[in-house]
């Protein structure tokens, strides 16, 4: 076992500059906009406000004074608590997923926070460093991992401490994928980062707006950049160029440095320019697999491979994309990656289409939600631009719509099924393709409406673990293979192992 150890006091700063970050409205709101009001509200504001700055500040001194860790050669310790102490502990056979993060602040300091999530639920369900220095994080994981296979090949030896290899590249990594500014230049097309200029630029004006009472400065601006034909040119190009260097810096800052990496047990993906984040999963806790497209992917010949597993995604306040290997990846190299990643998984490309039958049943199967808004329209019938018959316009756009969208859901979806896994596609802009072994799947259930009975039709659900519950399926496909699914799912009892 480790020594008892007492977090960064780095920890301290940290807090202290996130209440700051957070105090800075109301300091702004009743010491600035409202510095010469007499009103009671803002007087006993004022000092609330005061009480609940200093307490938070002690609290924060108080927690670093009373909180302390430790490692033995199975879990975690963590202890709290000056008269009342407690102590909580975590298995290493807990931990699902391992996070990283090192924003601005902890880069300033060479630090970064780790986040070790378990598959359990609820506020204590993960272990968190907040501030910690790269080489205890290093150590700390290390140790984890070492101990838990130890302990996976020899479960009661009873040692010590297992041996560690302090490093963040282990030499027997394999790197998969490095991002070049290429593959950033198609990220910020295909993700479409250069239309959110005009809404932050819209968002900044209104909460500049509410505190110092800029309207009439930029009406005046505004009206200024449309006097002339020149001047609306010259705006329009502007901004067009602003937007396309906004895209381009905002998804550089996100997918920058962005590495994919694995070796025998864990997958590692890290991204990140001022905002570091780093990510490790093991390969044994990968649940499914989802290949997506977008529209504008499968022009590009790009799609994202997302990684269902058992732990949360999550790194204290802020949500992390990394079950994504990079979302803009080229469609054959995504399926290269996966067979050298996971060479557990098959990903089969050729899948079964739906019967010719289930496309007329579609597309004649009634609309509850056009013949509402049809006869919403018949009713009231609208005049737009001068038609009378507008209504009547209206209803047959729609009913077109709704065509074209179950013609593109049928057009894509397919299935397939071999010995160990399972495989649906699914979409109408976007796809999806899951892929899951048999032994990951917890729950299959097959489900008939009257119609389907009628037509030798049936729906296949599966269900996997996950944070939240990963749930997938087809509807429509022969009775026959709902019926082979279902005994295809029951002659897992020789695979499924204890996790």
């Amino acid at each position: 076992m480790t020594k008892k150890r007492r977090y960064s006091p780095l920890v301290m700063l940290f807090e202290f500059g996130k209440l700051g970050k957070n105090s800075f409205f109301f300091v702004v709101f009743l010491y600035v906009i409202k510095a010469d009001s007499t009103s009671l509200f803002i007087t006993y504001g004022r000092i609330i406000f005061l009480l609940v700055f200093v307490l938070t500040v002690f609290s924060i001194i108080y927690q670093w004074f009373t909180h302390q860790y430790e490692l033995d050669d199975k879990s975690f310790h963590l202890y709290k608590g000056l008269f009342n102490k407690s102590e909580r502990i975590i298995p290493f056979s807990k931990i699902q997923n391992i996070n990283r993060r090192a924003p601005l602040f902890h880069r300033i300091f060479n630090m970064t926070s780790i986040h070790f999530e378990t598959g359990m639920i609820g506020d204590n369900a993960a272990v968190t460093f907040k501030v910690i220095s790269q080489k205890e994080a290093e150590r700390i994981e290390t140790f984890l991992k070492s101990a838990t296979k130890h302990n996976e090949v020899y479960p009661n030896d009873g040692f010590d401490e297992p041996p560690v290899e302090v490093g963040h590249h282990a030499p027997n990594r394999i790197i998969h994928f490095q991002s070049t500014r290429k593959d950033i230049f198609k990220a910020s097309f295909t993700s479409l980062s250069f239309l959110i200029l005009i809404p932050f630029i819209g968002s900044f004006y209104f909460k500049t707006n509410e505190i110092f009472d800029v309207r009439h400065t930029a009406e005046g601006l505004f009206e200024r950049m449309i006097s002339t034909s020149w001047a609306v040119t010259i705006t329009v190009i502007v901004l067009t160029i602003a937007s396309v260097a906004f895209g381009i810096v905002k998804t550089f800052l996100k997918y920058g440095n962005y590495e994919i990496s694995s070796d025998s047990d864990y997958i590692y993906i890290s991204k990140g320019v001022i905002d570091e984040t780093a990510f490790s999963i093991s390969k044994e806790r990968v649940q499914a697999i989802e290949i997506e497209q977008s529209l504008l992917r499968r022009w590009f010949g790009l799609a994202g491979v997302k990684l269902t597993s058992l732990g949360s995604l999550s790194s204290g306040e802020h949500k992390l994309e990394v079950n994504t290997l990079y979302p803009f990846l080229p469609v054959h190299k995504a399926y290269a990656m996966i067979a050298d990643i996971l060479p557990s998984y098959a990903i089969t490309k050729e899948m079964t289409r739906l019967p010719k039958k289930v496309f007329w049943l579609r597309m004649l199967w009634p609309s509850w939600f056009w013949l509402i808004v049809t006869g919403f329209l018949l009713y009231f019938k609208p005049t737009i631009l001068k038609l009378e018959q507008a209504w009547l316009i209206l209803s047959v756009v729609l009913l077109f719509w709704i065509l074209g969208v179950r013609w593109l859901d049928f057009l894509h979806t397919r299935y397939r099924m071999n010995k160990h896994f399972m495989q649906f596609k699914k979409g109408v802009l976007k796809t999806s393709l899951f892929i899951s072994k048999r032994e990951k799947v917890i729950e299959v259930n097959v489900t008939r409406n009257l119609v389907q009975k009628r037509l030798g039709l049936a729906s296949i659900r599966t269900i996997n673990r996950g944070k939240p519950i990963r749930h997938a399926g087809v509807d429509d496909v022969p009775i026959e293979f709902a019926n082979a699914f279902v005994k295809w799912y029951k002659d897992r009892e020789n695979e499924v192992t204890v996790e």
